[in-house]
């Protein structure tokens, strides 16, 4: 399914050169790498819980790509660490809300271009349609704005949120894409029996809106599908619905167990070939890249591995006097009184 149009003369994006392929396999490694370390770092007690995202790495590093540093926002659930690191995001700062050391992550949003991370089942899509509304109001007549992409997984379509943020953003034309990660499972529910419809990117046409269907295990197809749709989306017309078609190899999260409701045969043979390894080969065949280079990408995911880990050990507790500077717009009486008593007892510890 693809109901974009084509892109206007002006708006069309150049293919991907070799560099930018050997750049993308190298961000897959990262991140398939990192998520690993993540499961152990989490069994290990480095980190309370995490989200895994083994099988995903083409959808979220191809989206990621895609975005424009310098003007569009992205809206993230609980599981885009791959497009965290795909937008360059300090990694250190985004794992330590896997930590509980933060809420939302450490990074600061509005450099980073990425809003805190969102625990609550389709929590975000409504921040994006908001954000992207803004957009639209502030620019001038004519202008392109930037465009949001918000995230969000097959079982959350469900979510009445979803219904209202797809509503509200086709109504004001809001620069915005919404991005589904249809995995295959809503935690331990499969897609076909949690969403009528047989397919998220169809309901879009209920909303007027554009939608592609994407093999969200192909990250040039991704890449150059966000890219389209940011496009769009930059130039006025209106939303953009993506449906990347991928599938959760692992557990929902560390607190998860598969094992419960399908079996390990069942994950092989609906997994279908690893991204990683696909895209591996794309660039084999085509002399894009070879053996030394995919040598090289490992063990500068693995390095990179490391200096995280080290970077989450050596993060050390946050003062307790953000909850009174970062929690509250405006104080108090009451609440100064306690922040002053705070400053008190803490200088006699």
């Amino acid at each position: 399914m693809d109901t974009l149009p084509p892109p206007a003369s002006g708006n069309k994006t150049s293919p991907l050169n070799p560099g930018q392929l050997r750049d993308l396999y190298s961000l897959m490694v990262a991140v398939r790498d990192l998520d690993t370390s993540a499961v152990a770092w989490q069994r290990q007690g480095i980190i309370p819980g995490y989200a895994p995202e083994l099988g995903q790495e083409a959808a979220q590093v191809g989206s990621g790509y895609a975005v424009d540093l310098s003007r569009d926002f992205v809206f993230p659930t609980y599981r885009e660490m791959g497009v965290a690191r795909a937008m360059v995001v300090d990694m250190v700062a985004y794992m330590a809300t896997h930590k509980a050391t933060w809420h939302g992550g450490l990074y600061d949003p509005l450099e980073s271009q990425l809003a805190p991370i969102q625990a609550v089942v389709a929590g975000s899509v409504l921040h994006a349609v908001g954000w992207a509304h803004g957009q639209t109001l502030a620019a001038a007549p004519g202008d392109e704005t930037g465009a949001a992409l918000s995230y969000f997984g097959d079982g959350a379509s469900s979510q009445g949120d979803v219904h209202e943020a797809l509503n509200f953003a086709a109504v004001l034309k809001a620069p915005v894409v919404f991005f589904v990660q249809n995995n295959g499972w809503a935690i331990s529910v499969p897609t076909e029996h949690q969403g009528a419809g047989g397919s998220v990117a169809a309901r879009a046409a209920g909303y007027g809106i554009p939608a592609v269907k994407v093999d969200g295990n192909d990250v040039v197809a991704v890449v150059e599908a966000t890219r389209r749709a940011l496009a769009h989306c930059r130039a006025g017309n209106g939303p953009v619905l993506i449906e990347a078609m991928t599938y959760r190899r692992g557990p929902h999260s560390t607190s998860d167990d598969p094992g419960r409701y399908r079996t390990l045969q069942e994950e092989h043979d609906d997994g279908g070939q690893d991204p990683l390894e696909r895209f591996r080969q794309v660039l084999l065949a085509d002399g894009v890249a070879d053996e030394e280079f995919f040598a090289a990408a490992l063990a500068s995911a693995k390095a990179e591995e490391e200096q995280i880990r080290e970077g989450l050990h050596a993060l050390a507790p946050r003062p307790g006097s953000e909850m009174f500077s970062l929690v509250f717009q405006e104080t108090t009486p009451a609440l100064q009184a306690q922040a002053a008593n705070w400053r008190k007892e803490s200088e006699h510890v």
